[in-house]
Formats: structure tokens, sequence, C-alpha cells
């Protein structure tokens, strides 16, 4: 069953000596919350995921993508700010939960009798031997 991470865990999987707890909590839920949306129940392994999207909002909540000191520039893409999921995310959610990959279906259904449905040829018989590439003879 899937536990959700902690503050601590989020301080210490970004790397950070102190962490707000209260904004790190809800960061945290809501990244359950959203992953909860592409996979539900979330899978044990999902923690890694939870923290990554996590880990974004809390050390750049408005998404910055660069950022000048002296005369002062800041670039924001348009939309931007919130916690998010990247494909990348869903993906690791969708693979931790057992879903994608190659599969098969199997249409035959299991009340199907093996036996052949053709008529039986009066030519074929227990008399005759079946010879790879020459047929009955």
């Amino acid at each position: 069953m899937f536990e959700a991470p902690t503050a601590e865990q989020l301080a210490l999987y970004l790397g950070l000596p102190e962490i707000d707890g209260a904004r790190a909590d809800l960061l945290i839920a809501q990244a359950v919350a959203l992953c909860e949306t592409v996979v539900r129940p979330l899978p044990d392994q999902a923690t890694a995921v939870v923290l990554s999207a996590a880990g974004r909002a809390y050390v750049n909540p408005q998404q910055i993508s660069y950022e000048t000191i002296g005369p002062m520039s800041v670039q924001r893409p348009s939309g931007s700010g919130g916690l998010y999921l990247t494909k990348a995310d869903k993906a690791a959610l969708k693979s931790l939960a057992g879903r994608g990959g190659a599969f098969t279906v199997d249409p035959t259904p299991d009340s199907a009798d093996p036996s052949p449905t053709w008529l039986a040829d009066p030519d074929i018989g227990p008399d005759l031997v079946y010879e790879p590439g020459w047929g009955w003879v």
C-alpha cells in the first residue's frame, strides 16, 4: 500500500538542510492527488514521482527558466507556476502500476471446441498418411 513521503524526505531529496514543513506537506499531498489522476491506487514505488513533482514546485514555484540579477530580468513560460507531472512522470507511474508494454489478447472463448468444424473428406482417411509438402498420400 502506498505511503506518502514526508516533508523530511522531501528535504533530503532536495538536499536542503531545512524545509518549511507545512508548505512541503501541502505540496506532497497535492502531488499525490495529481499522481492519482494517472494511476489509482498508487503503487508503493510511486514515492519517487511524488517527490519529483513536489520538489519541482517547492524549489521553483513560478517555474522561472532564467534570471539575471542586475539590471534584473526574469523569464517565465506562459501558464507558469504550479504543480505538474511531466510525460516521463506519467510514463513512470503507468510502468510502476504494470500498465503499458506488450501484451496479447486471446479472443477465443473458454467454451471453444478444438475439434474441426469443416466437413470430413471421404478421400482422406485412416488408410492415408500425411506427408509434409505432399499432403495426404
